[in-house]
């Protein structure tokens, strides 16, 4: 896809059909020509599939959906809601740190980078990979989506139950065929308002995810997610 792509091994060899596939071709060919044209595209290509690299498929214990990257200057580093030390945490993020502490009494960090939590199996996937600097949305609808659908695909299928965060419509419309608890499989998919200020209140704030999401893996014999992001450097 790109000079410099990393991602975790246990990915590779599952996921080698995409890559090898004409939508993912066509993909490469369309951001080979947009970089070609002077746009700048975030995050940088060797970090495209930074929350693959981080996160081993046979670790993943909880998956949070995000949409597409950051597009401001020196945000996105490819993992969803997160940003590069040094930069102030948006507000969708700060709206999640507001709901940690009421869920979880946990003080909110005073920066927005979350390797915290993908070094412990938690997925910060995005649906889109990249974006235009300053355009929202300008690489949707170019195959990223059909990528990220089939390591959702991956995930669903292991035979350890995982927590899926779904936050906004979004989100829950992307997972949908996801064999949750509810329809008798064997994951736990939480569904609440997108965290963005626009939505927050409309019922992200006090849906407790994040003790949820702990119970459910404690109460399956797996480890929970320590939360509480360090301070950085």
């Amino acid at each position: 896809m790109s000079d410099g792509v990393k991602l975790h091994p246990s990915w590779l060899e599952p996921l080698q059909p995409e890559f090898d596939s004409p939508y993912m071709a066509a993909l490469k060919t369309y951001l080979v020509a947009e970089k070609a044209a002077g746009r700048r595209i975030f995050p940088k290509g060797n970090e495209w599939f930074r929350a693959l690299d981080l996160t081993a498929l046979e670790d993943v214990r909880v998956v949070i959906l995000g949409q597409d990257p950051y597009h401001g200057e020196g945000q996105a580093h490819g993992l969803c809601f997160s940003v590069q030390p040094g930069v102030r945490p948006p507000p969708s993020l700060v709206n999640m740190y507001k709901e940690m502490a009421s869920d979880l009494g946990i003080q909110p960090a005073r920066h927005g980078f979350l390797e915290h939590w993908a070094k412990q199996g938690v997925l910060l996937l995005n649906s889109v990979l990249t974006v235009q600097m300053g355009m929202a949305a300008s690489h949707r609808d170019w195959g990223w989506e059909k990528f990220t659908d089939a390591v959702i695909r991956l995930v669903n299928a292991k035979p350890e139950p995982v927590v899926f965060i779904l936050w906004g419509s979004y989100a829950q419309k992307k997972a949908a065929f996801v064999d949750s608890v509810d329809r008798g499989g064997r994951h736990l998919v939480l569904k609440a308002a997108h965290p963005s200020p626009l939505s927050a209140h409309n019922g992200f704030f006090g849906c407790r995810h994040f003790s949820k999401a702990n119970a459910f893996l404690e109460s399956h014999g797996q480890k929970p997610i320590d939360w509480a992001l360090p301070p950085l450097g």
